[in-house]
């Protein structure tokens, strides 16, 4: 989880296709290069350990946003699924809250 907020902060397109299951993930992700992610909590977390095949993390990330001079902030709140594929978890989906 932690590897995919810093990836989305640095605009890291490639990992997050990467480190996205095949079955949901999209050809490509267009991050916005106006989005600014300032933090991440993460609220809880369940499996996901050594003897797992799955886990859930449920998290926020705030962000801010600068665009024609406004300026805007906000947070992401999701419960995202992932699963172990090959030794290395992959993002499933996620439910917005």
């Amino acid at each position: 989880m932690r590897s995919r907020y810093t990836a989305f902060a640095v605009g890291d397109e490639a990992y997050l296709v990467r480190s996205w299951h095949p079955r949901t993930r999209p050809e490509r992700v267009d991050l916005d290069a106006a989005t600014r992610w300032t933090g991440l909590t993460v609220l809880r977390s369940e499996r996901g350990g050594t003897d797992d095949e799955d886990g859930v993390v449920e998290f926020v990330a705030r962000w801010s946003e600068s665009s024609a001079g406004a300026g805007r902030r906000g947070e992401l709140h999701e419960v995202s699924r992932f699963a172990r594929r090959a030794g290395r978890w992959l993002y499933v989906d996620g439910e917005h809250g």
